[in-house]
């Protein structure tokens, strides 16, 4: 019997060290709940691929370095994952995510039918580790960074994760981006005051992509360019 579209079901919940991690199918679709915050479903996707794709191509009419590496913050239902691995242009793929429950839905879960095909490419890997902690202690550069850990720069999952959107934390995204890279932010809602931000922390090249909704404000995807 078919699951009632208005009446989802719980088909794992953790408690982890950030808090309570939900899995929820509603009809054919599945979400993901973090600590009661909604956080992304498989309903559509267009803006997780917008996140990758206008990186890729604000990289692409920015440099000519061949073969680019990719980050991915935030492992989600696995839409960006998905999408940077049809590009066979990058030449890395490394996705960071906190949650192992997160890992567990897509290594031998429901949602291993979005990402299966990528995390099984030899240029995936991903790393059980905090972002914010990951881009202050690795060595490691990347030609973009695509993150979607919050529903937005203005409304964080924990209070934590502020840390990224703060100077600190957006000098440390600089400073693992090679010297032309891109860095791409996924948010809810517009906001003004991250692209400030960006700005003063010496981006360049700062804008907004809209990526239009059925109802509400649209979903957008804020671009800063690391200087060259």
């Amino acid at each position: 019997m078919p699951l009632h579209a208005d009446a989802p079901v719980t088909l794992d919940r953790r408690e982890g060290p950030h808090g309570e991690v939900v899995l929820r199918q509603r009809g054919e679709q599945y979400e993901i709940i973090a600590n009661g915050c909604f956080l992304m479903d498989t309903s559509d996707g267009r803006s997780e691929r917008l996140l990758v794709d206008a990186a890729y191509d604000a990289l692409a009419t920015g440099r000519t370095a061949p073969a680019p590496a990719l980050l991915i913050g935030g492992l989600g239902v696995g839409f960006s994952l998905a999408r940077a691995a049809a590009n066979p242009h990058w030449r890395r793929i490394a996705v960071v995510e906190r949650e192992q429950a997160i890992i567990d839905w897509h290594r031998s879960g429901p949602l291993a039918r979005i990402s299966g095909d990528a995390l099984a490419d030899p240029r995936s890997v991903i790393l059980h580790t905090d972002l914010v902690t990951h881009l202050g202690t690795t060595t490691d550069r990347y030609d973009a960074l695509c993150l979607d850990i919050d529903n937005g720069p203005d409304w964080t999952v924990t209070d934590d994760n502020g840390n990224l959107y703060s100077p600190a934390g957006l000098a440390a995204c600089q400073g693992r981006l090679e010297p032309g890279g891109v860095l791409a932010v996924w948010s809810a809602k517009p906001s003004p005051a991250f692209e400030d931000a960006l700005r003063n922390a010496g981006f360049t090249g700062v804008r907004t992509e809209e990526i239009r909704v059925a109802r509400g404000v649209p979903d957008v995807v804020h671009l800063a360019v690391r200087p060259a």
